[in-house]
């Protein structure tokens, strides 16, 4: 099975369509998919549900999806540094469900692994816990979250060789791993490609099993969210 696709649109063929989950890796600007993201836009699929961690800032990462109106529905944990996800939200054109930033974490995670659903205490006697079901355990009490499983996760990497063996390269693996085992269909963005056999077996941080499609994208943009320097004396 060749997995290797020769640019982002083709890569997105035959697997995105209206209304679908799309789960998106990436933390803030580091280690998203750019050239997925971009992709996803110019298909014009619309009325998606978007988990992310964040959703990028203006006119960048799954900002571009929230300008065109492409996303319905946003999942995350953390929605600043974006001015139209603030005024799509505020006037109710965006619907939004909040989840604390380890629980989405895991609910990928768990998603993944096909479990269903797990109890934390994460949440409880907050809104996050509103007609959630609540379980006492040993005295405390715990708040049962669904997992997530997304209908096409789209993950950014360093490298990968052509069996979809991924690495990620130090803090852009973030989220990425778990989006992966979440996906139904995972397609990955890579900076380098390599041939099968050439990883360490040490080094692979998901495994190809997860991974259906890959694009190379070598040179990535790579914005930096915000730069914060020292004033000179």
């Amino acid at each position: 099975m060749n997995k290797v696709f020769p640019d982002a649109a083709s890569a997105l063929a035959g697997i995105v369509q209206d209304g679908q989950t799309i789960a998106v890796g990436g933390f803030g600007l580091c280690g998203i998919p750019e050239a997925l993201i971009l992709a996803l836009r110019d298909s014009g699929v619309k009325q998606l549900t978007a988990i992310s961690n964040n959703a990028g800032v203006d006119g960048f990462g799954l900002g571009q999806l929230l300008s065109t109106r492409q996303i319905r529905k946003m999942i995350s944990s953390y929605v600043g540094e974006n001015k139209e996800f603030e005024r799509q939200y505020l006037a109710g054109e965006l619907e939004l469900e909040f989840t604390p930033q380890g629980t989405l974490a895991e609910k990928l995670r768990a998603g993944g692994a096909g479990i269903p659903a797990f109890f934390t205490k994460t949440g409880v006697g907050t809104i996050v816990a509103e007609g959630k079901e609540i379980r006492e355990f040993d005295g405390h009490r715990y708040v049962m979250e669904r997992s997530l499983v997304s209908d096409v996760s789209l993950v950014k990497a360093w490298k990968a060789d052509k069996a979809g063996n991924l690495v990620y390269r130090k803090t852009a693996r973030n989220f990425n791993p778990n989006v992966a085992m979440a996906g139904k269909i995972t397609v990955a963005e890579v900076e380098v490609l390599v041939e099968t056999g050439e990883l360490d077996p040490d080094e692979i941080h998901t495994p190809g099993i997860f991974v259906q499609r890959i694009v190379v994208n070598a040179q990535p943009e790579k914005r930096i969210e915000q730069r914060t320097t020292r004033p000179t004396k």
